[in-house]
């Protein structure tokens, strides 16, 4: 989500890695009103999900602060091969997904896109046992591939964040080519997700971005469609949709094309379940509702200073109706906001202040819990290059599957 134009460096400067696993105790109320909720003080519960949890102030090997009963493994770091495989994973991995392998029955794949100036989308297929079996490159050639979106028929969308960035449709397999959707429009793209209406959601990542739905000519064919805009008064209330009348931006920004568009600060992550769709801004640290239905939009959180302070990605545990948040800044967590209007820190990753949190995502199964610390130390002369992690444990009892 770094602010960023190709050929330039990160927008934070490389700072010296350090810092102290502290302990960690979060609480929050949890809100659909339109005003920003408030914050109650913190306390303790020994129960997950109800007011908040201490995380213990004891790493575990991989350098996590995690509950107990959970543990983690490395999947991937910067710059070195993924284990088991002559794939050379690239530097700061972004949003990613899993996929269900369809030549392995209980296999999966997992897609990790990479925001750099050489950019691209890495895949890493695993055996039902959670082995990896392979890895590879299944996008390149392109610029800062941040977050992106899985589709309702097995592909990766992986989002160009720049000014004239692209959507880009991967096949986790590898068997076909990345295939660019320019009427999705040429903008500073974030995230995307499928709702249930067959419409593709976006967020833009710029001042005054726009939130934007694309529909397809023919449903699951992102090749021709219709790009519109959410205009209103006010983000929240009421929102209208008006087509985009150039998506290609040739002269002017597609946020600029069409009066009454609403201006979000900073569009971030997004997710879709049934007719909700939710998605976040970073630099007024909000997390969004979309009702499809109803056509509106909510405020469902307003972050702060130690309790999510700073939002990015964001997925839906669909088994629970749970969001993940990943930060960006703030104490470098991922962080759950429960159906019953909870929010609770699950992970921390100290001593990375410069890295953020990226892209949450579980195995199709529901039992490995994957994420990314972007700039995280890589070898001994702690490159911040990035790593991708595992995370097992207890989840269908954490997140209270049904």
């Amino acid at each position: 989500m770094s602010d960023r134009i190709p050929g330039t460096i990160s927008r934070r400067r490389l700072l010296t890695w350090s810092g102290t696993a502290g302990m960690l105790a979060v609480s929050a109320a949890v809100t659909q009103a339109c005003a920003p909720p408030t914050v109650p003080g913190s306390t303790t519960t020994s129960t997950p999900g109800t007011t908040s949890t201490t995380l213990p102030p004891v790493l575990d090997p991989n350098g996590l602060l995690l509950f107990p009963g959970f543990s983690s493994r490395i999947i991937a770091r910067g710059s070195e091969q993924v284990a088991g495989t002559g794939h050379t994973f690239r530097w700061h991995p972004d949003g990613a997904a899993t996929f269900p392998d369809p030549a392995v029955p209980g296999g999966w794949y997992l897609t990790v896109n990479h925001e750099t100036t050489s950019g691209g989308v890495t895949s890493i297929r695993f055996a039902p046992d959670g082995s990896i079996v392979d890895a590879g490159s299944i996008c390149s050639g392109t610029v800062y591939n941040c977050a992106g979106g899985a589709t309702p028929w097995g592909t990766w969308l992986s989002c160009e964040e720049f000014d004239t960035g692209r959507v880009w449709e991967c096949d986790p397999t590898g068997s076909a080519p990345a295939v660019a959707h320019d009427l999705m429009g040429r903008f500073s793209h974030e995230a995307a997700a499928v709702a249930a209406d067959g419409r593709v959601y976006l967020t833009e990542d710029k001042w005054s971005g726009g939130f934007y739905r694309f529909t397809p000519d023919t449903p699951g064919d992102l090749s021709s469609g219709v790009l519109e805009v959410a205009t209103g008064p006010s983000p929240t209330g009421p929102v209208t949709w008006q087509p985009v009348p150039d998506p290609l931006a040739t002269t002017v920004p597609t946020r600029s094309q069409v009066p009454s568009t609403i201006g979000f600060d900073g569009g971030e992550g997004i997710d879709t379940s049934g007719s909700d769709v939710w998605f976040t801004t970073k630099y007024d640290k909000r997390v969004w509702h979309h009702d499809i239905t109803a056509q509106t939009i909510d405020l469902r959180y307003q972050g702060g200073a130690g309790v999510l302070d700073g939002l990015d990605n964001l997925y839906v545990d669909q088994a629970s109706q749970t969001l993940f948040i990943a930060e960006d800044d703030g104490n470098q967590e991922l962080v759950v906001i429960r159906p019953g209007d909870t929010v609770e820190a699950v992970i921390r990753v100290p001593d990375q202040p410069d890295s953020e949190i990226t892209g949450p995502c579980f195995s199709p199964d529901g039992q490995r819990l994957y994420f990314s610390s972007q700039r995280a130390p890589v070898g001994a002369s702690a490159v911040p290059a990035g790593v991708t992690y595992e995370v097992v444990g207890p989840w269908d009892e954490y997140l209270g599957r049904s």
